[in-house]
């Protein structure tokens, strides 16, 4: 029986995580206390950052002292890495990193005073993400797959799990890389590199792969193995400009660059199928973000279930790793059932934020009701409630909600949040009700696919249809979350229509909200008509004077 402390610092979205007998507790990223999106910057200077609030949370949450630590989990090996050297300056200071990170439990106990140096183990990257997909998973026996930017030295694992043990099958090293392909395309695209890739697949919807087989040509799959050639993306377009508008070539290298990468994983996803024989697919690392290749693994792919780790990017590892040494250990460990695993904050906690602020608020008998009231008068709704989200996606604990009948509003809320407008929003729908509307695979809790909206429904929800005519659906299971489900059906006995629209409650370029104070913020920052913030209801009067609901409702 042990006490597990996961940790992720080395690139990009610090977060940490907690095990305990086997159990998840708490996980969290740091950007949520700090509020810089995505932590840290991912060069080797900042390696020796670490997720400082998001430790000290997870600990006090679990009601674990740092004495009582059995080990600290850190996902990155130096011992893969390379070998530090007399000049760190070379290859852009890469060394550094190394340095940085065999020091780590030094720089841990500065964190964590009374920290045994002796407890901290290190966890191999891809490890990490494997295990955060295959040992949180409802699966004994499995198939895992890992791909991203890089880890160590490599940027591909895929291997066969028999009772939580993991054995390799293949890796590739790097310069090869399928998820640094992807960002080049999308620093050339003129986005943000390591933040910005969901943006491009966005923009692949309204492009042609029109340079397909030259990619094809430059990234080719053999087996369980790969090779990129380093590639001239001016070769094909000018580089972009990024949020200040695209161009319908930079659409085409999009739909290009998405379409090369679904074929690799499709092959890589075949090959595995055939080396282990096992039924189910678990996946994690950035590129298992990619929803859009992520439903064609589910669709075509050999696999009878692909199972995706919600926190597939890096900060993900920190809770794999805790998950990998908790079962080193001899701990059984317990899959993951939710991903709301962050904070929260009771009644009178938010009652007193509301108060210190001064703003007027209700407690509504029927806030599900209320709230339904909201949207079918077309206002916009902050929901506010229980623990945070683990991972990158709303899925109704920290949601900006809309109407999805009237086709304005994917521009009003692209608008709102200060996105390119090119971005679809999401849909969540009642679990027992995503069949009669989308096809793809279900259920899908975490949004980590993508379906297609039946002809039928396509002009009745026209805020949530891409240009592709897909969307990104949350199916809401009534048994895990009873407030937001009874909001559904009570939306539908207002409109007809059981869907919502559901985007992360931020603005661009910051994280989602966490804390009252940051939804208070986020609120008072742009035109959202109403928040639901624990029991409180919050309404603006220029709302509530051109609706027909009253301040008492």
């Amino acid at each position: 029986m042990a006490t597990v402390l996961g940790v992720n610092a080395v690139f990009h979205d610090p977060a940490a995580a907690v095990v305990v007998d086997g159990v998840i507790r708490a996980a969290a990223e740091e950007e949520r206390f700090t509020r810089r999106k995505h932590g840290k910057t991912p060069v080797p200077f900042s390696t020796w950052e670490l997720p400082e609030q998001a430790i000290a949370w997870c600990l006090a949450d679990a009601g674990v002292e740092p004495e009582a630590i059995d080990a600290v989990a850190y996902s990155y090996s130096p011992e893969l890495a390379r070998a530090v050297e007399d000049d760190v300056t070379a290859d852009d200071w890469e060394a550094l990193r190394s340095l940085f990170v065999q020091r780590a439990p030094r720089f841990l106990r500065t964190v964590l005073p009374g920290l045994d140096p002796a407890v901290v183990r290190f966890v191999p990257h891809h490890r990490a993400h494997a295990a955060s997909a295959y040992l949180a998973a409802p699966y004994g026996d499995c198939a895992t797959m890992v791909v991203d930017g890089r880890g160590e030295r490599g940027s591909f694992l895929a291997g066969r799990v028999r009772g939580g043990d993991l054995e390799v099958l293949g890796t590739v090293d790097l310069p090869h890389s399928l998820g640094l392909v992807y960002e080049t395309a999308t620093e050339h695209l003129g986005f943000r590199r390591s933040s910005d890739e969901y943006k491009v697949m966005a923009l692949a919807a309204y492009g042609e792969p029109v340079y397909l087989d030259a990619l094809r040509d430059l990234v080719r799959v053999d087996g369980g193995r790969f090779t990129t050639a380093p590639i001239d993306w001016s070769r094909f377009t000018p580089p972009g400009r990024g949020e200040e508008g695209w161009t319908s070539a930079d659409a085409d290298l999009a739909a290009s660059v998405q379409r090369r990468l679904e074929e690799a994983l499709l092959d890589l996803a075949g090959w595995l199928h055939d080396t282990t024989r096992e039924p189910a697919l678990t996946m994690a690392g950035g590129v298992a973000l990619n929803c859009v290749a992520n439903t064609r693994l589910a669709e075509e792919s050999p696999f009878d279930s692909v199972c995706v780790q919600p926190a597939a990017g890096d900060a993900g590892t920190a809770l794999g790793a805790a998950l990998h040494v908790a079962h080193e250990l001899g701990d059984a460990v317990t899959p993951m059932t939710t991903a709301a695993l962050g904070r929260a904050w009771d009644d009178d906690a938010v009652a007193a934020a509301l108060d210190v602020a001064d703003v007027p608020y209700t407690r509504p008998h029927e806030l599900a009701a209320a709230v339904a009231d909201v949207l079918a008068a077309d206002g916009l709704v902050a929901w506010v409630q229980g623990r945070s989200e683990w991972g990158p996606r709303a899925l109704g604990h920290r949601s900006l909600l809309a109407n999805p009948a009237r086709a304005e509003n994917l521009v009003r809320l692209n608008d709102v949040k200060g996105r390119e407008q090119f971005r679809p929003v999401a849909p969540m729908v009642l679990a027992e009700r995503a069949a009669d509307i989308f096809e793809g695979p279900l259920p899908s809790p975490y949004m980590l696919f993508t379906h297609r909206v039946k002809p039928e429904w396509r002009d009745r929800i026209p805020a949530v249809v891409h240009v592709d005519g897909t969307a990104r659906i949350q199916t809401v299971d009534a048994n895990e979350q009873p407030l937001l489900a009874s909001m559904l059906r009570a939306l539908e006995a207002r409109t007809g229509i059981p869907v919502c629209v559901n985007t992360s409650l931020n603005t661009g370029g910051r994280p989602m909200v966490d804390s009252p104070r940051d939804a208070l913020e986020c609120f008072g920052s742009g035109p959202i008509d109403a928040m639901a913030i624990g029991g409180c209801l919050v309404r603006r009067r220029s709302f509530l004077a051109s609706s027909a609901i009253s301040d008492a409702a």
